[in-house]
């Protein structure tokens, strides 16, 4: 017997199940599943999309990110450029292998060294793209993966985070709602789910705030205007 199928068979004998699910029980479930109960949305939540997009920079900036807006992907090399350079950063980055990532004219800023992949931390300045953004609380949602490791979301001290309008929603449930109908084309969940509102803080120490505690100190967000 596999650790899984001990675990799962501890769980079942503690609910006082012998086996699977069946019945009425496995119908209520599939029906949470395919159906799944949704939360108490803010007002603030509800509106159009031009104002969803407002109400996110308003919350990001809130939460100490830095919010540049570009009219498409074209623009975002040079305005990468022009942020590290504001800041006094290194003109080098890691980034992932996003389809926007991709998409971008990366040689028309030859000053900037750019490589792809995961960072072991010796990668000071990253750049990831956002699944989606949820204009309640300014938070991104950024997925695991080959096109967006992980580790770029928090071992450089500076993050650079590509968000899409169109991909601003109200809500948190919008964010599922949306992840689950990708899920649905690209065969399942990815391993994480990384919900981020703005840089890495601690108010452990005489609750004072400290940014940059557990991971960036910086937070960039480059939005497109694709709407």
């Amino acid at each position: 017997m596999s650790a899984r199928e001990q675990i799962l068979g501890q769980i079942r004998r503690s609910l006082g199940r012998d086996g699977p699910i069946q019945g009425p029980a496995r119908e209520r479930c599939e029906q949470r599943l395919a159906e799944p109960p949704r939360g108490l949305i803010p007002e603030r939540s509800r509106q159009e999309a031009a104002q969803l997009a407002q109400l996110f920079v308003e919350k990001a900036r809130k939460a100490n990110c830095t919010v540049a807006e570009i009219g498409s992907l074209d623009e975002a090399p040079a305005a990468i450029a022009d942020y590290l350079s504001r800041e006094n950063l290194p003109a080098s980055l890691r980034r992932g292998t996003h389809p926007d990532l991709e998409a971008m004219p990366w040689a028309s800023r030859p000053t900037l060294t750019v490589e792809t992949g995961a960072t072991d931390g010796t990668h000071p300045v990253s750049v990831a793209a956002a699944f989606a953004g949820a204009a309640e609380t300014g938070t991104l949602a950024l997925l695991s993966g080959e096109e967006g490791p992980t580790t770029l979301n928090f071992l450089p001290e500076s993050e650079i985070v590509v968000l899409r309008k169109s991909r601003i929603v109200g809500p948190y449930e919008d964010v599922w709602s949306m992840l689950r109908a990708r899920n649905a084309d690209a065969g399942g969940m990815p391993r994480t789910v990384n919900l981020i509102t703005g840089p890495s803080r601690t108010g452990d120490i005489e609750q004072t705030i400290e940014l940059g505690a557990h991971g960036p100190l910086r937070l960039h967000i480059l939005l497109v205007d694709d709407l």
